[in-house]
């Protein structure tokens, strides 16, 4: 019997390799709630790093049989989120689903943004917690935090030709073929690696999306004072300014150089 064009059409790969990383810094009091949340089944294995916590994150971890994994000296959120992403490629990860450990984001989300990475609509998922004004302030996001963040998610919309919900999500999924290809060694350790690393995704010809996300702000969610708040949305700034001198041929920076990135064996 002759196939139609629908059932010709690309299918997708057998089951993916899902594996979930948690950047981890003093999450002792939230891992557990976050790690019941993931749907039965969804992901082959969980990564914890930890960046030094001065809690028992890491025993915890240890406890709810997650693969961890120790800074012996404190990287940084973008240094943490490095060594995530080369843990997950070495065990043959096929989508890489990045989860803050401090149960702010719902990670009963996981299996969605997977989905939508495996079937190949988009390349890298966001989750984006802004759907209307009203449920984000309700929800305990500061008005400051809200009023910046819509501003410089239009801006980036405007720059980098997206049409995304929230640029500053941290709960993030990831193809593996994005990560291969991408430069993100070469990234900031500070909080703009996230930035850094969408632009890199525009640059290098990757399809981005996102999801609504639930999210919750309590005293144990991580967060950035006002000070290093003002300091990130700079180098947001600063991030658009280097795509677009990349693009026109004036100036690119080191992370948007397309060399050539060694394989993952």
């Amino acid at each position: 019997m002759e196939t139609t064009s629908e059932e010709q059409l690309e299918q997708p790969a057998a089951r993916p390799k899902i594996v979930a990383v948690m950047p981890a810094y003093n999450a002792a009091a939230t891992l557990k709630r976050t790690l019941d949340d993931i749907p039965p089944g969804t992901v082959q294995e969980v990564i914890l790093v930890d960046d030094c916590s001065k809690d028992n994150t890491v025993e915890i971890a240890r406890e709810l049989g997650l693969t961890v994994i120790q800074h012996e000296q404190n990287k940084g959120y973008g240094g943490n989120q490095k060594t995530c992403y080369a843990a997950a490629l070495e065990r043959d990860a096929d989508v890489v689903v990045m989860i803050h450990p401090d149960y702010q984001y719902d990670s009963r989300v996981v299996p969605l943004a997977a989905q939508l990475i495996h079937l190949g609509i988009c390349d890298c998922i966001l989750g984006s917690r802004i759907r209307s004004r009203a449920e984000a302030l309700a929800g305990g996001m500061p008005r400051y935090k809200y009023i910046a963040n819509r501003f410089l998610t239009t801006f980036e919309n405007i720059a980098l030709g997206q049409n995304l919900g929230d640029f500053h999500s941290g709960f993030r999924a990831y193809s593996r073929k994005v990560l291969e290809t991408i430069p993100y060694e070469k990234n900031s350790d500070d909080f703009v690696f996230d930035t850094q690393f969408l632009v890199q995704t525009v640059r290098f010809g990757f399809k981005l999306g996102d999801i609504p996300v639930p999210v919750r702000y309590f005293d144990e969610a991580s967060s950035i004072n006002f000070s290093r708040s003002v300091t990130y949305g700079l180098r947001t700034l600063e991030a658009m300014m280097n795509y677009w001198t990349a693009r026109l041929g004036i100036y690119t920076p080191n992370y948007l150089r397309k060399d050539d990135k060694p394989q993952q064996s």
